[in-house]
């Protein structure tokens, strides 16, 4: 190095890299510099055309001119001068050509300018996002690369997908495991419109996401440029909150609003970042999140516990039908359950509660679930509702009498009127109603009954896991199977399809959590959930139960669950159909039509990709593959030739 001038010579190139009159892109020290030969000199220019940025080291040497590629402006290519009479050229940095190679003098690197882009990652960072699943761009370039320094100094992990719509769910899933935001990053444009639909799930489901969405410069928004959309627009239905980052922008405080939206709102909070923004040097501190959260965790009035308690007090049969908003409850639901001796029935979103080991458990109720609810349901004389949607899938029945609690007031009464309800947290609200019960209650012990129905279902599914036409396994069998070998704190993501149908109505939970696409119900979601949910709890066994349909959207993931080494057990039950449309257009008296597929052979599919794959074909080779499955460290994918009639 020499001191005076502060330059550094780098070697570029080995002597025979290059032949005469051809060009090429170096990068040296991060930087990008176009290298040329004529005859025996070489020229090193920056590798950015003045006039738009254009790769020169894609050009071509024509008639001793170097030419852009972009738009055809002439260089000289040893000194970089243009024709007579222009006077715009690249930088141009000396050159010698040495016995091991061509060397090429630079101005020694500075420190990085901070940047908004800083800014903003240590302002999530601070907030507690320490995930980011995304794909990175040309219009996300200074927000990607404020990504990776926090990523070097550990502060976060960013986890490259290789669809945005797969970076949506997982950040959905993440939200919904945890109750704490993800965030997913895409480029402007058709990256951005790809989070959709992922982002519509974590809205639905009231789960915590954060957006960044890259933008074209500034200069040319609103112009119809290049990918040049209006992404505020586009976001505005989905998203809670949506802002733009302009240069004078308090960058640090909209960053802190929008993570502070997701969390009290419960959706998701999308920002949006100019290209020029985002390399923009600031000296702003993060904004931290100390004194800007408060707890949300609401209790009825006393009047309205009175009231609940007498309904309960007086009711002969009550049943506990506990949804999703009932999670982090368990222990005041049980104590509640237990004290009336009641059956406890949940929802498909809120499977797994309680385990199905417990004697007052009466299993998924609605379409996903089981005739012991159902028929529990129907006996009933009282129905305590906590955390529930009432929407049509759950199959409450309104027509009984109805105690209904949530902590959001627009649940209440959202489908039908109720007889009584309670605003308030679930954990909270029901020890206030154990506290005032007291023990005269009506209620009958109705143990027996749930031990007796139980027992009829379990009978039915064992005749079901035995069926056998000679065209596959059935599902009851896959389910039966899984249910002993899966461990008990497993994560469960489940897709869209008959196999959720089947999942929800034959495994039996032991203490696992199940995550998937509840009110939105899009296929597709449970292998990203699942890299998801390996992000927020990469300690517990991480489960994706697909059908062909749902897992053919994002084949490409399991490269990602490699390329991490994701330990994402994985099955998929392959009939090659779309199982669920074709049994609704029987059901509806159409003709059957265009839900065939033609699958590749998923096991080898997942072997190409680095991963492990297994094929079952058979009952009896279920309990081998799985145990199989979950003995192996890195992500595996067992395919099961499924019956499509043995749902």
């Amino acid at each position: 190095m020499n001191e005076h001038d502060n330059i550094v010579w780098h070697k570029a190139a080995a002597l025979d890299d290059l032949d005469d009159g051809r060009v090429r892109t170096v990068t040296i020290d991060r930087r990008s510099i176009a290298l040329s030969r004529v005859g025996e000199r070489y020229g090193a220019l920056d590798n950015h055309c003045p006039h738009q940025g254009g790769p020169l080291g894609e050009g071509s040497i024509e008639n001793g001119w170097l030419r852009c590629p972009w738009h055809g402006y002439d260089y000289d290519p040893i000194t970089g001068r243009p024709p007579e009479g222009f006077h715009d050229a690249p930088a141009c940095f000396a050159v010698e050509v040495r016995d091991d190679g061509v060397y090429v003098a630079l101005p020694a690197r500075r420190a990085s300018n901070r940047t908004v882009g800083d800014v903003v990652v240590e302002t999530l960072v601070a907030w507690g996002v320490t995930s980011v699943f995304g794909m990175v761009g040309h219009s996300n370039l200074g927000i990607a690369d404020a990504l990776r320094r926090a990523d070097d100094r550990g502060a976060l992990r960013y986890i490259g997908i290789r669809h945005e719509g797969a970076a949506a769910f997982a950040a959905s899933a993440y939200g919904k495991l945890t109750g704490r935001p993800a965030a997913c990053l895409a480029i402007a444009g058709p990256g951005s419109t790809n989070l959709l639909t992922g982002l519509y799930d974590a809205k639905v489901d009231s789960a915590p996401v954060i957006a960044l969405s890259g933008q074209v410069p500034s200069k040319v928004r609103g112009r119809g440029a290049f990918q040049d959309l209006d992404l505020r627009a586009a976001f505005a239905d989905v998203a809670v909150s949506s802002q733009t980052l302009t240069a004078g922008s308090d960058h640090g405080e909209l960053t802190a609003l929008a993570v502070k939206h997701a969390l009290d709102r419960r959706g998701v909070a999308h920002l949006v970042l100019p290209d020029e923004v985002q390399v923009q040097t600031s000296n702003a501190a993060a904004v931290r999140p100390e004194g800007r959260l408060a707890d949300r965790r609401l209790v009825p009035t006393s009047d309205a516990i009175d009231r609940a308690v007498a309904l309960i007090r007086d009711a002969r049969r009550p049943m506990i039908i506990a949804g999703h908003g009932a999670r982090g409850a368990e222990a005041p639901l049980l104590a509640l359950a237990h004290r009336l001796h009641a059956p406890i029935a949940t929802t498909f979103k809120a499977k797994g509660l309680v385990t199905d080991a417990n004697l007052l458990a009466a299993g998924v109720l609605g379409r996903s679930g089981t005739p012991v609810a159902s028929w529990l349901m129907n006996e009933a004389d009282l129905l305590i509702v906590i955390g529930a949607s009432f929407a049509n899938h759950t199959g409450i029945a309104t027509y009984k009498t109805v105690l209904q609690l949530d902590h959001d007031h627009e649940s209440i009464g959202r489908f039908d009127a109720v007889d009584h309800a309670l605003l308030g947290d679930a954990s909270l609200t029901l020890t206030m109603l154990a506290r005032s019960l007291g023990d005269d209650c009506a209620a009958v012990d109705q143990r027996a009954d749930i031990r007796s129905r139980v027992a009829l279902w379990r009978a039915e599914k064992t005749r079901r896991a035995a069926d056998d036409r000679g065209h596959g396994v059935s599902s009851a069998s896959v389910f039966e199977s899984l249910s002993r070998s899966c461990p008990s704190d497993a994560v469960i993501c489940v897709d869209v399809g008959n196999n959720t149908y089947s999942f929800g109505r034959y495994f039996e939970m032991s203490g696992q959590q199940v995550l998937m696409s509840g009110y939105l119900g899009s296929i597709g979601f449970g292998y990203p959930a699942a890299l998801g949910a390996w992000a927020a709890r990469p300690e517990r066994p991480i489960l994706a139960i697909t059908g062909d349909g749902g897992f053919g959207q994002y084949l490409a993931e399991v490269t990602t669950a490699v390329r991490y080494a994701a330990p994402i057990r994985h099955v998929v039950l392959d009939n090659s159909m779309l199982g669920k449309i074709t049994k609704e257009q029987r059901a509806a008296e159409f003709d059957v039509c265009q839900t065939d597929l033609v699958n590749p052979d998923f096991a080898r599919y997942a072997e190409l990709c680095g991963a492990r794959g297994i094929a079952v074909e058979r009952r009896d080779q279920l309990d081998h593959a799985f145990g199989e499955m979950f003995a192996t460290p890195g992500p595996v994918t067992v395919r099961v030739l499924a019956d499509p009639e043995l749902v």
